[in-house]
């Protein structure tokens, strides 16, 4: 059997410090449970003696027992000068009642003399009767060194003897923090060995990303001899971020043999860091490691065509092992191998000489000289080509629409209103909307009428909206390309739309990206019975 490394995700605890990023309770609750489910060994909550927030979500899942992670509650080792009993932060973690904690240290001398101003002596001492204590408590205590690399380079007796004296008392694991991120690689390796010699209980990592290379220091990590990785789901974090485990994992588990996640876990790895960007209200970087929609996304006509041929020509491993899908780019660099490529998605019969083939590329050069550009749009791709082949079957027809535009006086920005009719199966539905432009006023107007016929829509939200002039010369009445990126929490697509009236081509690309959600939805449904 491959050799286990243990996870611990901080996504809920370090991920929160970064910028933009803010966190609700039910926010909490949600990151918490998809991290459960796929598989995590520790979930650090957050620091109860630091903000009401936190001290209120560890009220609601006391007691909570989890399918597969531990939850932890972060804090530091006992204040200088007073004893473990009397600290208010280690009371506030015994409160938590979570089973396993997470107490970081200082093992720089700088820190501990210049920053909380204590005695060498006594931080060492404020390392081995925290661990004490809290072992006593019966808990599960992982030691956060903290700036342990740069401590070493300081003064490396020091920053060993810190480890040494959580070890005495009693710690079950010691982490070796990158603080400021700013080693490389190569200390990182020749740093844990010899920390290995010294110390005889397990070690972990915990970097940070300001050099960019907190997933390659912990791989090294790895690879020198750690067993626990700490970090954040997508490399949420203060400043530059922590390192990134949707990238850790399926490096270590994929490439290196190491066991992180259950097999059938690991497929869950996308759509996981899909609901969890959607929850951090944070849009997911297409060139995101394993889990971007760009990370197997294919455009020149070479590159397609050797991937076609044989994937691991430009793949380094199958997308489906991480639960992502190759993605073949319409684009002047592309041809027909690409099309035959996406129709066979929904007629394996037709070749490149179909007479169908031939009338799919028609209608689509036909629409990129409209101004139409289907690169990244490929929800609005096979859209078209369901309805050339005459495989599709609208879920809804709009029947009219309006929209209201004013700006009174005491408002500072523009207040718009829509008013859509559509039709489904015959039956009628008008509603009305609000909204921060014409744009968005149509949006919600479109979903609220959609909503009585198909209550799924509510979970789709707009991720990126663009808009682009296709020819200058005309201009107030030139044409306007839309691109909209929408996600449902599990997969996100992209529409297009073109029109000389910008609120004509949003109106197209949303229509568009609504069929594609509830098309994906029916055709998923067929797939599961």
């Amino acid at each position: 059997m491959s050799e286990k490394i243990l996870i611990f995700d901080s996504t809920l605890r370090d991920g929160a410090q970064a910028e933009g990023i803010s966190f609700s309770v039910e926010d909490k609750m949600r990151v918490m449970e998809t991290l459960d489910k796929i598989g995590v060994d520790y979930i650090e909550a957050g620091n109860p003696g630091s903000n009401p927030k936190d001290i209120e979500f560890f009220n609601r899942i006391k007691g909570l027992q989890l399918k597969h992670a531990k939850l932890v509650a972060f804090g530091s080792t006992r204040r200088g000068g007073i004893s473990v009993e009397e600290d208010a932060n280690l009371k506030a973690i015994l409160e938590t009642q979570t089973p396993a904690v997470a107490i970081f240290g200082k093992s720089w001398t700088f820190h501990i003399t210049d920053i909380i101003k204590t005695t060498l002596e006594e931080n060492l001492r404020m390392i081995e009767d925290t661990m004490a204590y809290l072992k006593a408590m019966g808990k599960e205590v992982t030691f956060d060194a903290e700036h342990f690399f740069d401590g070493y380079k300081a003064d490396p007796v020091y920053a060993i003897e810190a480890l040494l004296a959580a070890q005495a008392g009693g710690a079950d694991c010691l982490a070796l923090c990158d603080t400021n991120g700013g080693a490389l690689p190569f200390e990182i390796a020749e740093i844990v060995k010899d920390v290995r010699k010294k110390l005889a209980i397990p070690l972990g990592i915990h970097c940070h990303n300001d050099s960019g290379m907190a997933v390659a220091n912990s791989i090294m990590a790895v690879q020198a001899g750690v067993r626990q990785v700490q970090g954040t789901f997508l490399g949420y974090g203060e400043r530059c971020g922590n390192a990134n485990l949707a990238s850790i994992i399926p490096n270590l588990q994929l490439k290196m043999g190491y066991h992180c996640l259950a097999s059938e876990e690991l497929l869950k790895l996308t759509s996981s860091a899909i609901r969890i960007a959607e929850i951090s209200n944070y849009v997911l970087s297409g060139r995101e490691p394993f889990v971007g929609k760009s990370a197997f996304a294919h455009k020149g006509g070479m590159h397609i065509d050797a991937v076609m041929k044989n994937p691991q020509s430009f793949e380094h491993i199958p997308p489906e092992a991480v639960g992502n899908e190759r993605r073949i780019l319409m684009s002047e660099v592309s041809g027909r191998s690409t099309i035959i490529q996406l129709i066979n998605e929904v007629d394996p019969s037709l070749t490149k000489k179909s007479e169908e083939t031939t009338r799919v590329m028609d209608r689509i050069k036909e629409l990129e000289y409209q101004g139409y550009q289907f690169e990244g749009a490929e929800s609005s791709v096979k859209l078209l080509i369901l309805k050339e082949l005459g495989k599709y079957k609208p879920f809804f027809t709009l029947e009219d629409f309006k929209t209201i535009g004013e700006q009174p006086h005491h408002k500072e920005a523009l207040s718009s209103s829509a008013v859509v009719k559509i039709n489904v199966d015959g039956q009628s539905e008008i509603n009305a909307a609000e909204g921060d432009g014409p744009v968005n006023a149509l949006d919600k107007a479109l979903r609220k009428a959609l909503e009585v016929f198909y209550p799924n829509i509510r979970d789709v939200r707009l991720t990126d909206f663009k808009v682009r002039v296709i020819d200058s010369k005309s201009a107030t009445a030139s044409k306007v390309r839309v691109l909209i990126e929408s996600s449902d929490g599990q997969d996100i697509w992209s529409n297009v739309g073109v029109s000389t009236d910008i609120i004509e081509a949003s109106l197209i690309a949303l229509i568009d990206s609504i069929e594609y959600k509830l098309l994906n939805d029916m055709e998923r449904q067929s797939d599961s019975r």
